[in-house]
């Protein structure tokens, strides 16, 4: 059961290293700020808090009674 646990102390050390390694120090605050806004969405999306596009494009569509006016 171990192997299926979060990883420890070390573990959490090597892979702060490799993401320096693969990023580097500049890019660490854009994509920092990226996984938080992806987060946000997710939870707004979830939730049901987000912007809901469906319901803009619902407002454009011309419905049948309009069409048939012509």
């Amino acid at each position: 059961m171990a192997i299926l646990g979060l990883p420890g102390g070390m573990e959490w050390v090597i892979i702060l290293v490799v993401v320096l390694l693969l990023f580097g120090p500049s890019r660490l605050p854009q994509l920092g700020k990226s996984i938080g806004k992806t987060m946000k969405a997710i939870r707004d999306g979830v939730d049901g808090t987000g912007d809901d596009d469906d319901e803009d494009l619902e407002d454009e569509t011309p419905t049948k009674a309009s069409k048939s006016d012509e």
